[in-house]
């Protein structure tokens, strides 16, 4: 398999853990989006959204949507569960990776933040503002979803699942923009519990190849 991504992609970083949880090795393209590079015609085949990450199989199918693209490894390939097996669990790990993936990272990405700069001559401090702002909205509903839920080492349970695939890319995101992470004892023991972990810290942005500082 390859996985066309970017270092600082979070959506990039979900499926790196997803793929070093799973056991399964990869080649990993680089195509560096702060520059550009995704939409430059060398990679229109490649990417067929123009977006980060996309999974190529053996066969060259093409999967992109980093939540398909976990869903997909869970269903097809041996390895660690990225989901319960029950459908409740299942319900709760999906709600808890979607506060990330669809509360938090649409409006808080590399492009929305561009579009901010860019056309609508946001500053920059502003800028920054508004993404806290948005971290931290998405994560207090993040932690009350936790302490409603099962306890567990992890964001349920104690085994990592989708949901802490989505969480600690949006923890390493919010580092860099130094958002506020206090009272969310729970989302923050999670993270800290999967970066024990080789396979959170081996998908981590400055583990891989491409990494800038």
């Amino acid at each position: 398999m390859k996985l066309y991504n970017y270092f600082r992609s979070s959506a990039s970083f979900r499926v790196r853990i997803a793929l070093n949880l799973k056991g399964l090795p990869y080649e990993y393209v680089p195509i560096h989006i702060a520059r550009g590079e995704h939409k430059q015609a060398a990679w229109s085949e490649q990417l067929p959204e123009g977006l980060v990450p996309t999974l190529e199989l053996g066969d060259g199918t093409r999967l992109t949507q980093s939540m398909a693209i976990m869903e997909y490894l869970d269903e097809t390939q041996a390895g660690a569960k990225l989901l319960p097996t029950d459908a409740l669990g299942r319900a709760r790990v999906r709600a808890l990776s979607q506060i990330v993936a669809c509360e938090i990272h649409p409006i808080n990405n590399l492009r929305v933040l561009k579009y901010l700069v860019n056309e609508l001559k946001v500053g920059e401090e502003p800028k920054n503002d508004w993404y806290r702002h948005w971290v931290r909205v998405g994560l207090e509903a993040f932690e009350k979803q936790l302490a409603a839920g099962p306890s567990g080492r992890f964001c349920h349970g104690d085994t990592p699942t989708m949901a802490d695939c989505c969480l600690v890319p949006q923890i390493f995101n919010g580092q860099r923009f130094k958002a506020d992470f206090s009272g969310l004892p729970r989302t923050m023991a999670a993270f800290e519990a999967c970066m024990a972990l080789d396979a959170f810290q081996k998908a981590q942005p400055s583990a891989c190849p491409d990494a800038e500082a």
